[in-house]
């Protein structure tokens, strides 16, 4: 699995770190792990097309975790420069189909892709459950954070990546993580600033420590939370860090 940080910030919007947003690729399959706003543009400025991007995860649908999809949805009834040929799965919490209502109320059919061209997979909210997506096993398991919020596991060839979307401290994501070769997760809180139903350093050393996880990616700062000090980390946990980077690659 090869991975690209397409936005590790937040909603905050700045030219450094754009809002969330991930792809993974494996077989010639392309998975995008949210849209934030701006998250297309990045995924052509890695050399990739959206004709690439073969399914869609959403976790939750907060404006920087799902607002790309929007022009994505418009762009597929034009073929000036993109034409979509094959359908495009999109999987999200068992909400979507009020929330995509809601979102065509106000857009109309502007964002209805032409027949055939989307597929929506709702997944269950309140429990936890395996699926195949594409070439991976994908779990999904709910996490503390909006009622639809999911955060998803994908294993490939014998390797799991790990998701957490934008989570509180949870014993559903330890289990979920559990044994992970790279866990991608949230760090949007500081000692100076706190809020409810986000991770701070504490919070992502003992998560990572519990799940023995082998690899953890630190992302989705804002700028109270991005001097990350690692001694705070390494207390609990001794496997490798990283601190997510906007267009960073890592392959596991």
């Amino acid at each position: 699995m090869k991975i690209f940080v397409l936005g590790s910030g937040t909603g905050w919007i700045r030219l450094d770190r754009n809002s969330p947003g991930y792809l993974v690729e494996a077989d010639d399959f392309s998975l995008l792990l949210d849209l934030g706003p701006g998250i297309l543009k990045q995924v052509l400025k890695i050399g990739k097309k959206l004709e690439d991007i073969s399914a869609i995860f959403i976790s939750h649908f907060h404006p920087d975790h799902v607002t790309d999809l929007i022009p994505f949805l418009f762009a597929t009834r034009y073929s000036l420069g993109y034409k979509r040929i094959l359908p495009i799965s999109l999987y999200a919490s068992e909400d979507f189909s009020q929330f995509y209502n809601t979102l065509k109320i106000a857009f109309r059919e502007w964002i209805e892709p032409p027949r055939g061209l989307l597929d929506i997979n709702l997944l269950p909210k309140q429990k936890k459950y395996r699926f195949f997506l594409g070439p991976f096993k994908a779990y999904t398991t709910p996490v503390k954070h909006n009622p639809e919020s999911l955060a998803i596991r994908l294993e490939y060839e014998g390797k799991a990546l790990v998701y957490s979307g934008d989570t509180g401290y949870c014993e559903e994501l330890i289990e979920l993580s559990e044994g992970a070769d790279l866990l991608i997760i949230e760090c949007s809180n500081s000692k100076e600033f706190y809020v409810e139903h986000h991770l701070a350093l504490e919070d992502v050393a003992l998560i990572s420590e519990r799940a023995k996880v082998k690899r953890i990616i630190l992302s989705h700062f804002y700028p109270h939370s991005e001097n990350v000090d690692l001694d705070i980390i390494k207390e609990r946990y001794k496997g490798e860090i990283f601190l997510a980077q906007d267009l960073m690659e890592i392959e596991i």
